[in-house]
């Protein structure tokens, strides 16, 4: 679980900016959504942005995909951008670095995360741990005269010296270490444990263009349990749908569909290189085929007709392919960044994910950005107060992070709704 995020000269962030998943007192929703990791550390589930468009609630979700893909991304060459964009609104930022940290859990272990880089090479990048109050570095890299340095902690991972040079070697100026330290085989356990969360429990951002059905349809044609499920969702919002299936189909590719889809440059992940060599060697490619099952009652009594996905509506797929994503975060126990969660969606539905999440216990968390401010209405009823932030965009084309708790009176307020539009908490248009 993430306890906090830092964040500095990335994208519209031009100063440090802080988002944090520390609960306050507040009792609401304690069993679930409040995470008890220690007798003093307290987490929360949600967290839902509000702010105008341009205001960088979009930039505030992807330092969540930078940070995945740079964590795992192997780029062909030294020559290869690291990825990151700093803020391009003075004369200075541009040539300065930028810098991130992350506060996270895994089970019970504390982690610290350290990383400084510009779009050539990383400066600084660092993992520490901790048994007590104090932070224990596992390893720490800094550029010293072009070249990374490796310090690796002997007393916490035991490590050979010609393991620890290959991952030098290997750990170019402008990669993770993790990229690197995969490519030796090594045991590593407490670094792995971090570096394992990090690739597979903080799941890709969904913006309003994430093509989520060809996502949803991949998962459903393995688990018949998220097929049924979804059936059960989509009955319960009034959806008339009783039955999912997909299954992948092999369609066969000429030797121009073979070449365009098999060039890769930059970033290739190792998933991807493997589907690069299937369709060179079997020369097809494969989709999914998804038919919604629809059960109606008319003058003939009840009837099912199969409906192919191309009849279904832009809110049907989208509910689709949320809660599959959501169900996935669930049970892997991830982090789900979402952009514009209420795309497509009636308010009414909108309302019901987000209850149906909120009231699973679980140790994931999903981090959603919205202008759907009806949904203030639901603080302090399904909503927790501490959960709740604002982007506002200054005059400098600056992003400034704030929680809805940094306001006094906020308890005694009869509509936090009325008082957002009545720009109380800013992040709205003038």
């Amino acid at each position: 679980m993430i306890q906090e995020i830092r964040i500095k000269n990335f994208l519209s962030f031009k100063d440090e900016v802080k988002l944090s998943f520390e609960a306050s007192k507040d009792n609401l929703a304690e069993e679930s959504q409040v995470v008890q990791i220690n007798e003093n550390t307290r987490l929360l589930r949600f967290a839902i942005i509000y702010g105008y468009n341009a205001s960088g609630k979009s930039n505030l979700l992807g330092v969540f995909d930078f940070l995945s893909q740079f964590w795992t991304y192997k780029p062909k060459d030294v020559d290869i951008k690291t990825g990151v964009i700093p803020f391009r609104l003075d004369n200075q930022s541009p040539d300065e670095p930028s810098s991130f940290e992350l506060i996270f859990y895994v089970q019970d272990t504390k982690y610290w995360y350290q990383l400084q880089l510009d779009e050539r090479q990383v400066y600084l990048e660092k993992l520490s741990y901790y048994k007590t109050t104090q932070p224990i570095m596992l390893f720490e890299r800094v550029l010293q005269d072009g070249q990374s340095v490796v310090n690796i902690n002997q007393n916490a991972e035991k490590i050979s010296a010609a393991a620890k040079e290959l991952i030098t070697i290997n750990c170019l100026k402008n990669l993770s270490f993790f990229v690197a330290r995969n490519q030796v085989n090594v045991s590593l356990p407490i670094i792995d444990a971090a570096k394992d969360w990090m690739k597979n429990n903080v799941m890709p951002v969904i913006f309003p263009t994430t093509p989520l059905t060809s996502y949803a349809e991949k998962l459903v044609s393995k688990s018949p349990q998220l097929s049924d499920h979804l059936v059960q969702f989509l009955s319960q919002a009034d959806f008339n749908i009783t039955h999912i299936s997909s299954n992948i189909v092999d369609h066969q590719l000429s030797d121009d569909d073979v070449n365009y889809l098999t060039e890769t440059t930059g970033y290739s992940d190792e998933e991807t290189l493997q589907e690069i060599e299937r369709i060179k060697k079997e020369r097809t490619i494969r989709q999914n085929k998804t038919v919604f099952e629809h059960t109606v009652e008319n003058d003939n009594g009840r009837e099912s007709y199969l409906l192919d996905k191309r009849f279904e509506s832009a809110g049907t797929l989208r509910t689709f392919g949320i809660e599959t994503a959501i169900y996935e975060a669930l049970t892997t126990v991830s982090v789900l960044p979402i952009d514009e969660i209420d795309a497509s969606l009636h308010s009414r539905l909108l309302e019901k994910i987000l209850f149906d999440y909120l009231k699973t216990p679980s140790r994931s968390q999903m981090i959603v950005a919205t202008h759907n401010d009806g949904l203030l209405d639901l603080v302090d009823d399904l909503i927790r107060k501490d959960s709740v932030w604002f982007t506002n965009k200054d005059k400098a084309g600056v992003t400034e992070l704030y929680k809805l708790t940094d306001f006094r009176g906020v308890n005694r307020l009869s509509s936090i709704r009325e008082a957002y539009r009545n720009k109380r908490f800013g992040a709205t248009m003038n």
